[in-house]
């Protein structure tokens, strides 16, 4: 008497997937709720990267760079993608407009209050992150005249900012007063040198710009380091109707 063991499994007919061995009902490789937080987690940290080592959004909250970027009261604040990577190798040039951290002899220009409790100091962040909300109490936007080894001064007989003796030519200034406003918005100036590893800056709203201007009295002689800057101003993205690139031309006629 002979023995036979279990019948081979059928194949489906007409072409079709096999059954699954679990009775027909389809593999979960993991459900929505557990690759969501892994989703928004990892958006998050590539976000994260990008903003530290590429582009960050920065919201204009002073009109120190009119008319070259508005941020004036009444106006709506430019929001301007700033570049990282043409640093990465190299250092901010005359021309350049450049976010930084202002040395801590320079007061906030910021009026914003930081919250109080961690959730509204998180929504804060976030809106940062993005160009929503108003900068750190300590970052400020302005633009590079003059860089270390170099004298800047005001000014020549045409009340041009000079650089090692040679005016400046600097189409985007801008002042509502022919003098060039009151106190450290005055037109004159040093000489002042610029240390290496150190940058003047100004704002194009020449008379109303708390500038470098405004600190030659301090340990640094107004100048800002080179370490402090977080990146290159390369585009306006808000609003709409200003879209465009910011362009830093050759104010020293170095080309």
């Amino acid at each position: 008497m002979s023995t036979t063991g279990p019948p081979d499994p059928v194949e489906p007919t007409g072409g079709g997937p096999a059954l699954p061995a679990n009775g027909g009902k389809p593999r979960r490789k993991g459900s929505l709720l557990r690759e969501l937080p892994v989703l928004l987690v990892s958006a998050f940290v590539l976000a994260l990267l990008v903003k530290t080592f590429v582009v960050q959004p920065f919201f204009i909250p002073s009109g120190s760079m009119e008319q070259t970027l508005h941020g004036c009261p009444g106006c709506t604040g430019d929001r301007v993608l700033v570049d990282k990577v043409p640093y990465w190798f190299g250092q901010p040039e005359p021309g350049d407009i450049v976010v930084f951290q202002g040395p801590d002899t320079w007061p906030s220009q910021s009026t914003a209050d930081e919250p109080g409790n961690w959730v509204s100091r998180g929504l804060l962040t976030v809106g940062r992150a993005v160009g929503l909300a108003p900068p750190g109490a300590d970052d400020y936007v302005k633009r590079v005249i003059a860089v270390g080894g170099q004298t800047v001064q005001c000014c020549d007989d045409r009340g041009r900012v000079t650089v090692d003796g040679e005016p400046l030519d600097e189409p985007y200034v801008h002042e509502d007063s022919p003098l060039g406003g009151g106190g450290c918005n005055g037109r004159e100036f040093g000489p002042v040198p610029v240390p290496e590893g150190r940058l003047w800056v100004m704002g194009d709203h020449r008379s109303n710009s708390a500038d470098s201007r405004c600190h030659v009295q301090d340990q640094y002689s107004g100048t800002i380091a080179v370490d402090d800057v977080i990146g290159k101003a390369a585009l306006t993205v808000w609003p709409l109707d200003r879209i465009g690139v910011l362009h830093s031309p050759d104010i020293q006629g170095r080309d």
